[in-house]
């Protein structure tokens, strides 16, 4: 019991990571769907699980040979900036500078874009097939990188593991319910909240890496993402101000 309670943390960081991821995959493949035919489109969902799943594989293979030390490194650098890449496309929304991700906007691009390319005859549409696999296998790649980012070091690859999985399987079946985008999902909140958590987790595993020993151990990680909170909604404020000044002087000098 205390092992899933200190496990939590990951498992909520693999959950939220990996709805947005599966998201964003599961806009194209119902569009691919909508398009050019459901069977061919779930065909190649199927085979971008199945590319998913080797690389998990190998991947899970490879980084158990490797010494904690430079595990911790290489783990927390990827987190690192995987996190601060999402951080910033958030707090750029946030602060207004870049547009909001509209899952129905790129549904209705993805659908028009599938219609307008030429159809085959036959019953099996491999544009809708090869569209869905890449979805699938772009996104799902993000979500094995969250998974073993924050389950890796520290043994908690299977709550990390079971957060993603039920991530996914929650979208895939509201989805599959729906048979529409999920427009209303939270997505830029939820990437601020996850470049947070992910920023924070690798901020944590590289500094062990090097030899920081963090006050409070594993506890520090809450402390690294108050900090970040803190300054990064401090820099959705300065980008609003900043924003806003050329706004205000445009209008003066039209005035």
């Amino acid at each position: 019991m205390s092992s899933w309670m200190q496990g939590a943390p990951q498992m909520a960081a693999a959950f939220l990571g990996s709805s947005v991821e599966a998201v964003e995959a599961m806009t194209i493949v119902l569009a691919a769907g909508a398009a050019r035919g459901w069977r061919s489109a779930l065909m190649g969902s199927a085979g971008g699980l199945v590319t998913l799943a080797a690389i998990v594989v190998v991947f899970g293979s490879a980084l158990a040979a490797i010494p904690i030390d430079y595990l911790q490194i290489a783990v927390g650098t990827a987190l690192l900036l995987f996190g601060i890449r999402w951080l910033r496309k958030a707090v750029l929304r946030s602060a207004g500078v870049v547009a909001l991700h509209d899952e129905s906007a790129i549904y209705a691009t993805q659908t028009n874009t599938l219609q307008s390319s030429e159809r085959s005859a036959a019953r099996w549409d491999a544009v809708a097939a090869l569209t869905a696999y890449k979805a699938v296998v772009l996104e799902g790649v993000e979500v094995v990188v969250i998974v073993i980012g924050v389950g890796t070091v520290g043994n908690m690859i299977l709550p990390a593991s079971i957060g993603a999985l039920a991530a996914c399987a929650l979208v895939a079946a509201v989805a599959a319910f729906l048979r529409r985008p999920l427009a209303r999902v939270p997505e830029n909140a939820l990437k601020y909240g996850v470049g947070i958590m992910l920023t924070s987790f690798g901020w944590f595993w590289f500094g062990e890496g090097i030899g920081i020993r963090w006050p409070y151990g594993d506890a520090a990680i809450l402390g690294l993402m108050l900090v970040l909170f803190v300054a990064s909604a401090l820099m959705v404020r300065c980008i609003r101000r900043l924003h806003a000044i050329p706004d205000r002087e445009h209008i003066e000098a039209r005035s």
